[in-house]
């Protein structure tokens, strides 16, 4: 495990399921600590004061890393968080950006409620976690930049979807969604589709992962509202075999920058 992956998994670790929030993100992070999560304030500042928070009313953290790879100067981890014993259950997707020395620098974030049971009988967060294949990363993140932006995305072609899904395998882990590429298939081709692709804020891959943050918009009744859409893909033989995701509504007021 590299340095920069350590770190990231040490301030998650030490500095919110152990409570040393003050301790670890002087220790794990550089200069400046850029903050995109939802109701945290920039800076080093703002984590220790949001965390001062979270760690009182919630006395019992038990933090788990389920994934977690690098890619270049950045890092992305899956978290399941099982809060005062089952109060809150919540799967949390980060990306960080660090520094020359390893150093976290900046966080993206969305969090979602934890799934015990989707339609084909799978969790938020099961399967598999060995990243191979790492001679294949950059022809792995090429798939999923392409699905994303020549299906995924307003003004996609959907029917172009086997290009770059198995037929043969697709496991999904979305709450509403069951296995197989013909359920995914029919959502993405319907004609009224509410959820669109606006643009690839980061991708981040390792061998048969990759990992992606993309703004997207949710359009109902003639409503739109902004969201962060994440995703998770594994990848065998050059195309797409399994999915986990994680989407959070974009607030329209930030106590920081902004969740991009």
């Amino acid at each position: 495990m590299s340095q920069k992956l350590e770190n990231a998994k040490a301030l998650y670790l030490e500095g919110i399921r152990d409570g040393n929030y003050e301790e670890a993100i002087h220790k794990y992070s550089g200069e400046r600590y850029t903050q995109h999560s939802t109701g945290v304030k920039d800076g080093k500042e703002g984590f220790i004061e949001f965390f001062g928070n979270f760690i009182k009313r919630s006395p019992v953290r038990d933090i788990e890393v389920v994934r977690a790879w690098e890619d270049g100067q950045y890092v992305f981890l899956q978290v399941f968080q099982n809060i005062n014993n089952g109060e809150a259950q919540w799967v949390t997707a980060d990306f960080f950006d660090t520094d020359a020395n390893d150093k976290m620098i900046e966080h993206w974030d969305v969090i979602q409620a934890y799934t015990d049971k989707t339609p084909s009988g799978h969790t938020s967060i099961d399967g598999p976690t060995e990243i191979i294949d790492f001679d294949k990363t950059e022809e792995n993140k090429a798939l999923v930049r392409s699905l994303i932006k020549d299906v995924l995305m307003q003004g996609g072609d959907p029917t172009k979807m086997d290009q770059y899904i198995s037929k043969e395998k697709y496991i999904q882990h979305n709450p509403e969604v069951a296995d197989g590429f013909e359920h995914f298939y029919k959502l993405a081709t319907a004609p009224d589709r509410p959820l669109n692709y606006q643009e690839i804020v980061l991708l981040v891959g390792q061998g048969n992962f990759v990992a992606t943050l993309c703004k997207a918009t949710w359009t109902e009744g003639g409503k739109s509202q902004d969201f962060a859409q994440v995703d998770i893909f594994r990848i065998e033989n050059g195309k797409v075999v399994e999915h986990w995701d994680c989407v959070e509504p974009v607030p329209e007021n930030s106590v920081n920058i902004g969740k991009f």
